[in-house]
């Protein structure tokens, strides 16, 4: 039970219970509450700056959840850049060696997305940063992986015509039966004997009498039959395709024309002494992507080890070329 109030009445000169009117009693309640909602918001306020809303908190929560996945995420892209990484150096030094194709280049694996404005979207946000990283490496393996995808199904096609491209690489000597010790000139740097300085000599020289047979060294179609008093005098070109051509030079008599299809040992010229030559010889060209190598790597059907070991040999004595 609630204590009453007294109050004195100098009018009465006595003690009289205290009354409140109706009005004061609301004023005070409402008093009471004011100030209740006033504590308890600055206390709230206070809570809510030291620790943070229930919303701030969930909030910073999900933050570091995706910060978390973010990471996850990383981690995974880099383990598949190191298996993309394997797959394209396997792809350049093992499935593309094997059938003499090109290994791609480093300028079109790494090739990325263009435009300054493909991120643009991205911007204004708390976590762009962390997010325009993630999306520019997905972007980059994606671009690296069409690529791959593009190399995988040309390594497929060349595997489904290896057969034909056995066949048109070139693979015999030009002049059968030569004795190697024979070879007049190999490739590399030799003296030329009109001018009597070290020249690139591009080819390796057969040395035989006039008429001497000539064959073709893989399947291919005759690209160009030339006569003439200099150079290579008169000589044939073989397109073997796969990027290899061969070259037959300073020949006597063709018996080829342009566009016909010809095969590995078909006989297609006389060996002769025209264009710029010192005697009775064939000149022979392996020509791969329009560059000259060493045909002796193409001599693979016809010698042996340990003649192939004994040609290498030769092949590094100094000696001058018969063109």
């Amino acid at each position: 039970m609630a204590k009453k109030k007294f109050i004195y009445n100098p009018q009465t000169l006595d003690y009289e219970e205290y009354k409140p009117s109706t009005s004061k009693r609301i004023r005070g309640i409402l008093f009471f509450l004011i100030t209740a909602g006033i504590l308890g918001y600055v206390v709230m306020t206070l809570i809510n700056h030291a620790v943070g809303t229930p919303k701030e908190r969930m909030q910073a929560r999900e933050l570091e959840f995706m910060k978390l996945q973010y990471d996850i995420i990383n981690d995974k892209i880099v383990t598949i850049d190191e298996l993309l990484a394997e797959m394209q150096d396997r792809d350049d030094n093992i499935y593309r060696m094997i059938f003499e194709a090109d290994p791609i280049p480093t300028s079109v694996r790494k090739a990325g997305y263009g435009g300054t404005n493909r991120y643009d979207a991205l911007n204004g946000y708390e976590n762009s940063a962390i997010v325009k990283e993630t999306t520019k490496k997905i972007d980059v393996i994606e671009s690296q992986l069409n690529v791959q995808a593009k190399s995988f199904d040309d390594v497929s096609e060349m595997a489904r015509n290896k057969a034909n491209m056995l066949s048109c690489i070139p693979a015999i000597m030009p002049v059968k039966d030569v004795d190697i010790y024979r070879i007049s000139s190999h490739y590399g740097y030799r003296t030329d004997p009109f001018y009597k300085v070290q020249k690139l000599h591009s080819g390796i020289d057969f040395a035989g009498p006039i008429g001497t047979h000539i064959y073709c060294t893989g399947d291919g179609v005759v690209e160009k039959v030339q006569l003439g008093n200099t150079g290579y005098g008169n000589n044939i070109i073989v397109n073997h395709g796969y990027g290899y051509k061969t070259r037959y030079a300073h020949i006597n008599k063709s018996y080829v024309k342009v566009g016909q299809k010809v095969k590995r040992g078909e006989y297609i010229a006389d060996m002769g002494n025209s264009g710029k030559s010192t005697a009775p010889h064939l000149h022979y060209e392996v020509i791969k992507n329009d560059k000259a190598i060493n045909p002796v790597n193409f001599f693979f059907n016809d010698l042996t080890p340990e003649e192939y070991d004994k040609i290498i040999e030769l092949s590094e004595k100094p000696s001058m070329t018969m063109d």
